[in-house]
């Protein structure tokens, strides 16, 4: 094959400069197609992982009454310096886990808490120095007071009481008006006493007119 035959046939093989942009401009309407579709994956999976982490604690909470004369554990202090006893003490001794107090990335922002039950993969909120809860306990169960327990058989409507709940503050204890409004697909992760735990979209549990919690749901109750 002469020396001109072979460059026809290389030329008739190689991407002109038009044929090479129609590839790219197809390559990129398939990634804006893909890319929505990945991120709605992304988001369910970590919802998933977080409603697991919510009923990890409730499956400990309900273990906890049992073998504390049907007592719920003590909320703690809402500063989350409690060492002794409350949820954040109480319930990861019953999973085998160490307490809050001796988690590193509580107070330090450089370190990656990486999956556990503590930390909502959603919620990219880290230490602020002092603190980090990506969950918050129902003050209104035990009502007032760091120290108060009750009964979980006291609890009239388990399966629709909050307990835990997707924290959009930094308190370990709080209530309805500390609910994240933006972290599952525009609403929040909640576990309940009965041991399971659901997503709620924002408008079911937030007033965004008035800036404050609803407490006005009937699968969502926060005074028992």
């Amino acid at each position: 094959m002469g020396q001109g035959a072979f460059n026809r046939v290389g030329l008739r093989r190689a991407f002109t400069l038009i044929e090479l942009l129609v590839v790219i401009g197809l390559i990129a309407v398939l990634a804006a197609l893909l890319l929505p579709t990945l991120s709605k994956a992304r988001s369910k999976a970590q919802s998933i992982s977080c409603l697991g982490n919510l009923r990890q604690w409730a499956l400990a909470t309900i273990l906890f009454a049992g073998d504390n004369r049907d007592l719920l554990p003590k909320d703690g202090s809402a500063s989350g310096n409690s060492t002794s006893s409350g949820w954040y003490v109480d319930l990861p001794k019953v999973m085998g886990l160490p307490p809050y107090h001796e988690m590193a990335w509580r107070t330090n922002a450089s370190i990656e808490p990486g999956p556990c039950v503590w930390i909502c993969p959603a919620n990219r909120r880290r230490s602020n120095g002092k603190t980090l809860f990506h969950y918050c306990l129902n003050r209104h169960v035990n009502a007032t007071g760091t120290g108060n327990q009750v009964r979980l058989s006291s609890i009239r409507s388990p399966a629709q009481t909050v307990w835990l709940f997707d924290n959009g503050g930094s308190a370990p204890v709080a209530q309805q008006n500390n609910v994240h409004t933006n972290l599952h697909a525009a609403g929040a992760n909640f576990n309940f006493l009965d041991g399971h735990a659901a997503r709620f979209r924002a408008p079911d549990y937030w007033d965004f007119t008035h800036g404050h919690g609803r407490t006005n749901h009937p699968d969502l109750l926060w005074i028992p």
